[in-house]
């Protein structure tokens, strides 16, 4: 299973840069996967469905399953949030993981950087950024991708995994 992430600051494009390169991924034959660290409280259960009301009666994990799909959910209740080494372990096998946030996490990653999002570079304090995917003119010794080029950043992501 190979890997790759994207950092970038909340607003930069990630999820929608992600969103595009996906399908790209599965025409090319590939089984893809992701994780997406959230930073703040989440929840994907719906008040009132019974794997909720499961969850507030004190539940530590509750799987939800049918013929489509099946969610495994987990709650912490006070413990250490696993680390992203044991995260991926969860994975079934694939041919690419992409990694939505753990902006520090040692796999090669792409920076997906805006200018309006008032925020600095990630790359200079992270050597595992491998390029920049971006809008607008940047100085830097990393390849420069268009962001809005998204064929070219998937052909970029498969040529340094060795997936092309």
């Amino acid at each position: 299973m190979k890997t790759f992430g994207f950092a970038g600051w909340s607003g930069s494009g990630k999820t929608t840069l992600i969103e595009k390169l996906i399908p790209l991924f599965v025409k090319r034959g590939l089984r893809v996967s992701l994780i997406k660290h959230a930073h703040h409280s989440f929840d994907v259960d719906v008040p009132g469905k019974d794997s909720y009301r499961h969850r507030q009666a004190g539940a530590s994990e509750v799987l939800v399953t049918s013929s489509r799909r099946w969610v495994l959910m987990n709650e912490l209740r006070g413990v250490q949030e696993p680390s992203f080494e044991e995260q991926i372990r969860h994975f079934s096998p694939c041919d690419l993981l992409i990694v939505e946030g753990y902006k520090f996490a040692p796999i090669p990653k792409l920076e997906v950087y805006r200018a309006e999002t008032g925020e600095g570079f990630l790359h200079p304090k992270d050597p595992h950024i491998v390029a920049i995917a971006t809008d607008t003119k940047v100085e830097t010794k990393l390849p420069r991708l268009d962001l809005n080029a998204h064929e070219a950043i998937a052909v970029f992501i498969l040529g340094h995994l060795k997936l092309a």
